[in-house]
């Protein structure tokens, strides 16, 4: 359809010479194919942190999606080196009215691209990346593998086109259905598999529409990571939200993402250094 060319036109234009893929701090080499088995850790963000982000996205006529998507972001350009930065987000795929009385799945996946400048204000990030999200969003009805086909980027059996990193945001809690003498619930359960090298599935809380804190688990590729070094990560990005909570207009460059076990690591292997010379 014509609406459909239109939409190829802008991902045309929009994920011009992306990248083929995000080179992070693996603990092993990517494997010729791709192996789907995973692990996951934890993501827990309290209350207070909760609050002030949802201030930041509200000051900043943004939404609570748009301020972790940008977050998640700074931690990914800072671990890889490069500021050109995708990701793969899923969404509902029902925007013809036509659907609204049917039941299945029509999600539909998106690539979010940002370009990460450690000059810049996260409040700057964040304005960018609110465009480039929205105009994603505007653009949603291209499939996902039309869209592969259409760009035709480097295939490879080793990873996932166009993204390998993945961000799954619920804020539609948890609901349970009921029918005369029974009651269908959620649960949460580890499947021990990963579709992309990472991906991060959050879901924020409210009570009595406050923020009541943010939960989630990063998954990831055990053929590439150990869970340690995903901790980390996830560490990582709760110490840019932190960050960007306390000070939005911080520079991105400057925001200090070691631990102190990090402090200490570097300092003993300066201090082997200094003593080697």
């Amino acid at each position: 359809s014509s609406l459909i060319s239109r939409q190829v036109e802008f991902w045309s234009r929009a994920l011009a010479r992306v990248p083929d893929q995000l080179v992070l701090p693996w603990d092993r080499p990517r494997p010729a194919v791709q192996a789907f088995d995973g692990g996951q850790v934890p993501v827990a963000i309290g209350v207070d942190l909760h609050r002030r982000l949802v201030d930041v996205a509200q000051q900043n006529n943004s939404t609570l999606f748009m301020v972790v998507h940008a977050a998640l972001a700074v931690v990914l350009a800072r671990l890889s080196g490069i500021n050109d930065i995708t990701v793969g987000t899923p969404i509902a795929g029902r925007g013809e009215r036509a659907l609204d009385d049917l039941i299945g799945m029509f999600v539909n996946t998106l690539v979010l691209r940002t370009s990460v400048d450690g000059g810049v204000s996260f409040a700057d990030l964040l304005s960018r990346s609110r465009e480039a999200d929205l105009a994603a969003f505007a653009h949603a009805d291209v499939p996902f593998e039309r869209l592969v086909e259409v760009l035709n980027p480097a295939r490879s059996t080793a990873y996932h086109p166009l993204f390998q990193v993945g961000l799954s945001f619920q804020n539609l809690g948890q609901s349970a259905f009921e029918l005369p003498s029974l009651t269908l619930s959620g649960v949460e359960f580890d499947s021990g598999t990963s579709q992309f090298d990472l991906h991060l599935i959050v879901t924020d809380h409210y009570d009595g529409g406050a923020a009541s804190g943010i939960s989630g688990i990063m998954t990831f590729a055990s053929a590439l990571f150990d869970d340690s070094t995903v901790a980390g990560f996830v560490d990582h990005f709760v110490r840019v939200l932190t960050a960007i909570a306390d000070d939005v207009e911080t520079v991105i460059g400057d925001i200090d993402l070691l631990t102190d076990a990090d402090r200490s690591l570097v300092a003993r292997a300066g201090h082997g250094v200094s003593r080697a010379g």
